[in-house]
């Protein structure tokens, strides 16, 4: 009995000791709401996974670029620019949708009496810029609802303004991101919105590697992802989010101390109640990849010109490893 406890324990040990090293890069800045990547470190799941994981932050296409290549084991850009490096024939490829849902939405003020996306005609609609994603956005959310653009007075408003412009009435409407309606809401303003994803399928970070992983170390990329999703569930309690929104802010997001009771609000609503959720993850588990519902995405893309290429979701969306 002794001798098997003291094999366990070195086992143990030298999984610790010999931990394999991975980089992981993050599409924007240090901010909170990557919490699950802080929270395995500190929790030891990414560890108990045999994986040391370092981190680093860069833009969409760095990162595709560098996770194609070689350079870095995994990426976590948002899912709509990896549709675009496939359809440029970039060797990418999904092995955890993370987010189920993207963060875009119409946000209105209660009192505009805007009840349909029908009634948005006639009214001032912004958008930060033509080349945004809310921009296409927008046109589907009227095309479903048997408007165009030349049915809105439509306006572009910087990104810092476009907020303020809806709560001065500038504008009667916003296309912008849900986080805002959470904020506004939190302040004691009165929103309502339409949340982009129930007429176009979207996704936000997503956990993407290269070929030569997925083809050829395999199980590398199934331990990174099985750890990911075993923190996720453990910050799916309020309790355990509230705790963890402390620890992460503190030591991985210090430029939010002071906000912590508000940030841990908005992740536990939005990110592990919405984002993180959805009826394939209660079928299948965290990062469960809807092969459809990408495609779905890719189709509307194609439309509005957003690639020029056809791509197959199938190709590089891995549903579950």
């Amino acid at each position: 009995m002794k001798k098997a406890v003291l094999v366990f324990l070195l086992v143990l040990v030298s999984m610790f000791v010999f931990a394999q090293k991975v980089t992981l890069q993050i599409e924007g800045p240090a901010v909170p709401y990557y919490i699950p990547i802080y929270m395995g470190i500190e929790l030891g799941y990414f560890e108990e996974e045999g994986l040391e994981v370092d981190y680093l932050f860069g833009s969409a296409s760095d990162i595709i670029r560098n996770v194609a290549v070689g350079n870095v084991e995994f990426g976590f850009p948002n899912g709509e620019p990896v549709i675009t490096a496939r359809a440029q024939g970039i060797p990418v490829n999904v092995i955890h949708t993370t987010y189920q849902h993207g963060l875009g939405s119409t946000i209105f003020l209660k009192e505009s009496a805007i009840e349909t996306p029908q009634d948005l005609k006639g009214k001032k609609v912004a958008i930060t810029a033509y080349g945004s994603p809310n921009y296409v956005q927008l046109q589907i959310l009227l095309k479903k609802n048997g408007l165009s653009l030349n049915d809105i007075q439509l306006e572009i408003v910087g990104t810092e303004a476009i907020v303020p412009a809806l709560v001065n009435k500038r504008v009667d409407a916003i296309c912008f991101s849900m986080l805002r309606t959470f904020e506004l809401r939190y302040q004691g303003i009165e929103v309502d919105e339409f949340k982009s994803d129930e007429f176009l399928p979207s996704f936000g970070n997503v956990v993407v590697t290269g070929d030569k992983i997925l083809n050829e170390n395999r199980d590398l990329a199934v331990r990174f992802t099985r750890a990911l999703s075993r923190v996720m569930a453990y910050l799916s309690d309020p309790e355990n989010m509230k705790e963890a929104t402390v620890v992460a802010i503190a030591k991985y997001a210090p430029t939010y101390i002071g906000r912590e009771e508000y940030m841990s609000d908005i992740l536990s609503e939005i990110y592990a109640g919405y984002l993180w959720q959805s009826e394939d993850t209660e079928a299948f588990g965290f990062g469960f990849g809807n092969v459809e519902r990408w495609q779905q995405t890719i189709d509307i893309m194609r439309e509005y010109d957003l690639i020029t290429t056809d791509v197959n979701a199938a190709d590089f969306v891995v549903p579950r490893l």
